[in-house]
């Protein structure tokens, strides 16, 4: 049995990913991070400090104090290898950065697909995230959105913003 399941039916995805307000800095990231860092395999601490930003800017002077050198070669290793504890795990060695921004920037930057990382979310799939980092836990999360984004024909970029849509309206607070 899942830990995980959907809120609303699966045939709305396209809906509340449509509603999700995408700003200029999301548009910047798709446009030219993305593209940029997908070309290279690695972020720039420029480029780092922008999604990390845009995750939560509540964090910025820990991601500020990462030395270039090593903000590359994290990504460089996280970006590069198939063992995906290592993937998600790696990242979180940079000053700053937790579970949910090391899956914004993986979300973002991997040609593999992943979610965000984030409780809005979580809400959308019924469930609430651990009290501690949990490996298994994310893996769920992941592979169920990966199903579930095949089975709606959507990317994961559809689906992460549906998700988080779906919570902002719904979600009882």
């Amino acid at each position: 049995m899942s830990l995980f399941s959907l809120r609303f039916d699966p045939k709305a995805i396209e809906y509340w990913a449509a509603q999700f307000p995408d700003g200029p800095s999301t548009r910047r990231i798709m446009n030219e991070i993305v593209p940029r860092t997908r070309e290279r395999g690695t972020l720039s601490k420029a480029d780092f400090l922008t999604l990390c930003e845009w995750n939560s800017p509540r964090t910025r002077a820990l991601c500020r104090s990462n030395a270039e050198d090593f903000i590359r070669e994290i990504t460089r290793v996280s970006f590069a290898t198939k063992h995906e504890r290592v993937r998600v795990e790696t990242l979180t060695l940079l000053k700053g950065v937790s579970l949910g921004t090391a899956s914004v920037l993986l979300h973002f930057c991997s040609t593999d697909p992943y979610p965000i990382y984030d409780p809005m979310s979580l809400w959308s799939l019924q469930t609430t995230p651990p009290i501690k980092f949990d490996f298994d836990f994310w893996w769920e999360y992941v592979l169920t959105t990966r199903k579930l984004a095949k089975r709606a024909k959507v990317t994961m970029r559809e689906l992460d913003r549906a998700l988080w849509e779906y919570a902002r309206v719904n979600q009882v607070r």
